[in-house]
């Protein structure tokens, strides 16, 4: 169980520093934090938010190609092959991309909904702020992957409680202002 359970978060890592990757890139190229819907609205609301930018996609996609390559680079050694689920060194860079996109391409889908529906950003939408991006990764990522339900069930379900330990610890240390 275990084992599963490593593997399951050693395959995600790109898709989780993708998701993340926005967030830390606040401060850097600064003329690509374009909104990716350029202020356009749909029913009077916006499609995606200002918060979602040019930078924060480009980001997250870098942020996940090199993962991968770093993945490709460690899976000749005994440990990190044990772990893999793919041979990364001959996916590494269409994984890394379909994991980056479909992380961030996620996020997008939810966004979309969530002005629908009259959410806030940054306002909670449990579940759906913590499998965005792991339900769009998993669906890209099935190009290149063939995965196994009890690998999906242990995805979805380690990211599910893992984004919200984060969250709340981030709350805790006051960097973020939602529990979840």
């Amino acid at each position: 169980m275990a084992n599963i359970i490593l593997m399951a978060v050693y395959f995600m890592i790109p898709a989780y520093l993708a998701n993340m990757a926005p967030v830390f890139s606040r401060r850097i190229l600064r003329s690509l934090a374009i909104p990716i819907d350029k202020g356009k609205k749909l029913g009077g609301k916006p499609i995606f938010g200002s918060h979602k930018t040019v930078r924060g996609f480009l980001v997250a996609v870098i942020y996940s190609v090199a993962l991968t390559y770093l993945q490709a680079l460690l899976y000749p050694l005994a440990g990190f092959q044990a772990l893999s689920i793919v041979h990364y060194p001959s996916v590494w860079l269409s994984l890394g991309l379909l994991l980056g996109v479909g992380a961030i391409g996620g996020d997008l889908v939810k966004s979309f909904a969530k002005r629908r529906i009259g959410i806030k950003p940054g306002k909670t939408f449990i579940p759906f702020d913590q499998l965005d991006f792991v339900i769009g990764s998993l669906l890209l990522a099935s190009l290149v992957v063939e995965f196994t339900l009890p690998l999906v069930f242990t995805i979805l379900t380690v990211s599910f409680f893992g984004h919200l330990a984060v969250n709340y610890i981030g709350y805790l240390l006051k960097v973020r202002d939602q529990k979840w």
